[in-house]
């Protein structure tokens, strides 16, 4: 079964799990003539909501690249996962206001015998299925399924602490009911915070974990003649679509006839192993190292922002030296370029130093 499969199986469990806690409640509700289980049976309905829109996103992000959008749909789960976001926070502010009226407009409690078995019940649902959701949303990598689960897994908390003051308020007659929902209510606010932070950075574009890019650069490095792999910059749009590019460092002795199939069997291998498209691109390097590399290595001890140089090649017929620099990203990146070109024109006078400067996108 594919993922976006997986994803909506998972989000029908959570729609149905709700529907039966909706049914159970009302009955009990319109039997005993309890607005207050009737309107939590409401809150199940609405919570019902965000694996509905799981679904819907998902079938969204699933739809093939067009000529509209070519690399696909699969940031529309980051956006669905904005919505469940902003629906938790909802619930936590909702949950704030509604404490703290109780802290400051107390009522003595009524709970009865039947309101407690409902509670223990939506306790022992909401938190098994919110662990089942975001377990499957961390092994389907689906910020929606986690953002459900984080949900689910607070309306339990919020049941359980309604459990917990009551059973304060029967053996103590202390009202707490309030005080416990304000530190619920921040707890929930943090996780709605987070999840929304969360998918934002995967809309924006993040870093990608550094054990994939170097296990990408291992595998690019396998092959014989690649001295090193640079450059390695990798775009995703949505989970399951990976687009990127690499810099490899070959012998400058090498031939486009030699190269092609070279270039051919990494992009092959990267998409084979870790399911990404990969660009191949070529630095040409020579096989000694010579005075001005060595030159060149003196002087970037004394710039400690240089986190990196390749890509260094000679074209001697130009008398022109050109390498990359990866700078960390709070450098000035063109006047320490410039400073470096200049102690190296200083050095050589008959060469000209064309110095690109990198950003530090992967480890």
């Amino acid at each position: 079964m594919d993922r976006s499969k997986q994803i909506v199986r998972v989000s029908l469990v959570g729609i149905a799990a709700n529907l039966v806690l909706v049914a159970f409640k009302a009955a009990v509700g319109f039997v005993t003539g309890s607005i207050a289980v009737i309107l939590d049976a409401v809150n199940n309905l609405s919570d019902a909501l965000s694996s509905v829109i799981t679904i819907l996103g998902t079938k969204l992000a699933n739809r093939p690249p067009d000529k509209e959008h070519p690399y696909g749909y699969g940031r529309i789960e980051h956006l669905t996962s904005v919505v469940i976001a902003i629906l938790v926070l909802a619930a936590g502010v909702t949950s704030l206001k509604e404490s703290a009226e109780k802290i400051f407009h107390p009522e003595a409690a009524d709970y009865t015998v039947v309101s407690l078995v409902i509670i223990a019940a939506a306790v022992a649902v909401k938190y098994f299925l919110g662990t089942y959701v975001k377990n499957q949303g961390d092994r389907l990598s689906s910020e929606s399924l986690i953002a459900s689960g984080t949900d689910a897994r607070f309306d339990s908390l919020i049941s359980f602490s309604t459990l917990v003051a009551a059973a304060v308020s029967m053996m103590f007659h202390l009202s707490v009911e309030g005080y416990l929902g304000v530190v619920i209510a921040i707890l929930i606010l943090k996780a709605g915070l987070e999840i929304l932070l969360e998918s934002l950075n995967g809309i924006i574009g993040q870093r990608v974990e550094g054990e994939l890019t170097g296990r990408i650069k291992e595998a690019v490095c396998s092959f014989p003649h690649v001295k090193g792999a640079y450059d390695l910059i990798l775009h995703k749009y949505g989970p399951e679509r990976t687009i990127g590019s690499v810099h490899i460092e070959v012998p400058d002795t090498m031939t486009a006839a030699e190269l092609h199939p070279l270039n051919r069997a990494i992009s092959q291998k990267i998409y084979d192993e870790f399911g990404v498209i990969l660009t191949v691109g070529i630095y040409a390097s020579a096989e000694k190292e010579g005075p001005i590399l060595t030159a060149l290595r003196e002087v970037l001890k004394d710039y400690p922002a240089v986190k990196q140089l390749h890509g260094f090649y000679i074209l001697e017929d130009k008398k022109r030296v050109t390498f990359d620099l990866v700078l960390d990203f709070g450098a000035d990146t063109h006047a320490v370029c410039a400073d470096i070109a200049r102690a190296m024109k200083s050095r050589f006078p008959d060469y000209d130093f064309d110095v690109v400067p990198d950003s530090d996108f992967s480890e």
